[in-house]
């Protein structure tokens, strides 16, 4: 029990939302503040039969929110996330004490125009990272870069966030959000982008100016996705230097 809490503490389920029947988020309260910067993830995990079943989760609410924030997607055959789907708000959990990972803003490359790109759970780093932004300017007034968004999924519902995200692009001119689905037979009142993340990459990168020269690309998502979209980014001119990743595995072992 001592080596337990010497490397998680114990978190709350203050809030749940489902989004459908594989997707939800959850906002947690730990037991003491946990530092990290907007992008990057903590492993959270449930106790069973005397072991911790865990896995690191990037966090979706910026480090200036009192909760801790996550987003989900529900693997039946998975070995933590069908013990998390149970959980309801007032139920607990475990959290490593330490946030980890480089998935972060670039604020050091000079490029002032910022390339977000991911399928469904991975939009999550980007919520913190827009969320840390609109408080930045509510103080500091309007951020000196440009961020663009790029979310793919199979249906319109996956997106939990588009509300949001969307919210932010009409009331800001630093930001926007383009959500795109790769099934919009299945709901033909969906009058937006159409086409997997490798379909409409490229049209944004031309049509809003994002060149390699000023831009870093960010990919979080599907493997798959992932380095398809390198091979995209790769050949429109960007290098190692400006293209950062997060994959997200879908198979639980």
């Amino acid at each position: 029990m001592t080596d337990l809490a010497d490397r998680y503490q114990k978190i709350r389920i203050i809030w749940r939302q489902d989004h459908a029947p594989d997707l939800w988020s959850i906002r947690v309260r730990p037991e003491e503040p946990l530092s990290f910067k907007p992008g990057q993830y903590v492993t959270i995990g449930v106790e069973r039969e005397g072991r911790v079943l865990e896995r690191p989760y990037s966090i979706v609410s910026s480090p200036l929110e009192p909760e801790i924030e996550f987003f989900f997607e529900l693997v039946p055959q998975g070995g933590l996330t069908p013990a998390l789907h149970s959980l309801q708000a007032g139920d607990t959990l475990l959290m490593r004490r330490q946030a980890k990972g480089l998935f972060i803003l670039d604020s050091k490359s000079g490029r002032r125009q910022h390339y977000l790109i991911s399928t469904v759970t991975g939009v999550a780093p980007y919520v913190s990272m827009v969320r840390t932004l609109i408080c930045q300017a509510r103080s500091s007034g309007s951020p000196d870069l440009r961020v663009v968004l790029l979310q793919a999924a199979s249906r319109p519902f996956e997106f939990a966030y588009r509300q949001e995200l969307e919210a932010v692009g009409q009331g800001s001119k630093w930001f926007q959000y383009i959500p795109t689905v790769s099934r919009p037979w299945e709901d033909l009142a969906w009058k937006s982008e159409v086409g997997r993340v490798e379909d409409v990459l490229r049209k944004y990168l031309d049509s809003l100016g994002l060149e390699p020269a000023s831009t870093t690309a960010y990919l979080c998502g599907h493997p798959g996705m992932i380095e398809n979209a390198k091979g995209i980014l790769t050949r429109r001119g960007f290098v190692k230097d400006n293209i950062r990743e997060e994959a997200f595995w879908v198979r639980e072992k």
